[in-house]
């Protein structure tokens, strides 16, 4: 009889060990437990109970399993913590995953808030990628994922952004502090509106975004992806493989970052952060204005063409919020008084969320008539599009946060008016005959420069023989043209040269 207990004890123990240590997976009437931990398959990640920082507070979450450092990416209970250590996550007998604290099992901390048909059943597993998924037993279909509920982190793989059929919007929201995975205030998430963006907000206050996505783009050792049809708009990444350790964060400093684990030094590092520099931060210069990323330390403000500062004490202070306004301000609309547009190359486009992309246009000719016809149309450029071509981008609002001094630039043409048109095509007009001289004049002096060294080489070859020959053509009146050999009759004579090397 006691061989029986030891035996079933020994069994109990022996569950507790696998499901703590190796199993991926739990399945209706299984529990996650305190101590207890679900590993992925090639022990990426790991799911369990953890306090983070200081704090004495216990969450259920998913983090790196591999990074000694502990690197948390979602939190399930991340605004309800359970206060003491026995919480417990299972899935019940309707199909949710469910979980409890304090051993309360009448009210859940948090759910999936799924079920399942009464003759089915699910079981919740956690995959190499991060995603802890559930799966119903009879069709296998995924019925609900971490993946959609992000919390701070974006991960390879990881959509980002607006599932339209489902109704799902996924974005990232930082943690309150290092202690506290709460619901912080900064978040990072697509701006469907106009073209589509990822902004990083403060609350509502957009504090810095991206430029239109390009849909396809590779950089480094990761590819990105962007999606936008009748049914999902969306953002994600990919790595070559599961050593290449990326993930993107809203983090609590009011920072979006990019972090790579570097093996070497033990440590994340920033791949990429933003805001980083002044000309980072949405909106700056204000309206009508440019800032320029080669002025970090100083005024990098500027205004747009045809425009003027709205404010000039203000921008005399080097505090160009207030933006530009158009020139000339009394006078008749721009609107079909001889305007035109003006060329800026290679900036960043300004925000697109009062921009739209016209349909069935993609010359610059027909772009660029198409903004003229109306009179909201402030400003147009011509983007290339990997695998659809090129399309017309219109902006019929104020024009705002456009950077120069980017690597993703573009050529934006403005609308102005006739004056200032006029007076853009002289600026034109001179720039593109100063480089025309200054292509010009080093040229015509080199070709000088090669044949006068040609005769010098040639004089010095013949004097090193001991002679040179001088062609005296003596023009007179009289010359004719010789009708057999069709050449002109002249005298020509050899003048010797004595070299003084040789002697007389």
């Amino acid at each position: 009889m006691e061989a029986e207990k030891l035996f079933l004890l020994f069994s109990l123990l022996m569950l507790q060990f696998s499901c703590s240590t190796s199993q991926d997976s739990i399945k209706t009437s299984q529990a996650i437990k305190e101590g207890d931990l679900l590993i992925s398959k090639g022990n990426n990640f790991a799911l369990g109970f953890f306090s983070p920082g200081s704090s004495s507070n216990r969450y259920l979450g998913i983090w790196y399993h591999k990074v000694p450092e502990k690197t948390v990416v979602w939190v399930a209970n991340r605004n309800d913590p359970i206060i003491g250590s026995s919480g417990s996550l299972f899935i019940n007998q309707y199909g949710n995953l469910v979980l409890y604290g304090n051993d309360d099992q009448k009210l859940p901390v948090w759910s999936a808030n799924v079920s399942v048909e009464e003759n089915d059943s699910c079981e919740a597993q956690l995959l190499d990628s991060g995603n802890l998924i559930m799966v119903t037993k009879r069709s296998r279909s995924i019925i609900w994922q971490s993946f959609d509920h992000p919390t701070n982190t974006l991960l390879p793989g990881m959509k980002l952004g607006l599932d339209r059929k489902l109704g799902i919007d996924r974005f990232l929201t930082s943690w309150r502090s290092a202690d506290d995975p709460g619901t912080g205030d900064f978040s990072l998430r697509i701006n469907p509106n106009g073209s589509p963006q990822l902004f990083f907000y403060n609350g509502k206050k957009p504090i810095s975004r991206s430029s239109p996505w390009r849909w396809r783009s590779q950089m480094g050792s990761h590819k990105s992806t962007f999606v936008n049809d009748q049914d999902e708009i969306y953002f994600l990444y990919t790595v070559p493989d599961d050593s290449y350790l990326l993930r993107i964060i809203a983090d609590h400093s009011g920072h979006a970052k990019a972090l790579t684990w570097q093996q070497s030094d033990g440590q994340w590092k920033d791949y990429w952060k933003t805001p980083q520099f002044q000309c980072d931060y949405y909106g700056l210069c204000g309206a009508y204005s440019t800032c320029e990323y080669a002025n970090h330390t100083t005024f990098g403000c500027a205004c747009l063409p045809g425009f003027e500062p709205k404010y000039p004490e203000q921008w005399s202070a080097r505090d160009g919020s207030g933006g530009c306004v158009r020139k000339r301000m009394q006078t008749s609309s721009v609107c079909d008084h001889g305007e035109g547009f003006v060329k800026l190359e290679n900036y960043s486009l300004p925000d697109t969320s009062s921009a739209a992309w016209v349909d069935k246009i993609k010359s610059r000719a027909d772009c660029e008539q198409e903004c003229k016809r109306n009179c909201s149309c402030s400003a147009y450029s011509i983007i290339g599009i990997p695998g659809k071509g090129e399309g017309c981008l219109a902006w019929y609002r104020e024009l705002v946060d456009i950077r120069y001094g980017r690597s993703e630039s573009d050529d934006l043409y403005v609308r102005v008016d006739a004056y200032e048109l006029a007076k853009n095509t002289r600026k034109s007009n001179v720039s593109h005959e100063k480089t025309m001289l200054a292509i010009l004049v080093p040229s015509i002096a080199s070709f000088w420069l090669l044949i006068s060294l040609s005769a010098y080489l040639w004089l010095k070859k013949r004097a090193e023989k001991g002679e040179v020959q001088i062609l005296i053509h003596e023009w007179k009146n009289n010359h004719v043209m010789s009708s057999r050999y069709g050449i002109l009759e002249g005298n020509y004579a050899y003048v010797p040269v004595i070299d003084p090397r040789f002697g007389s």
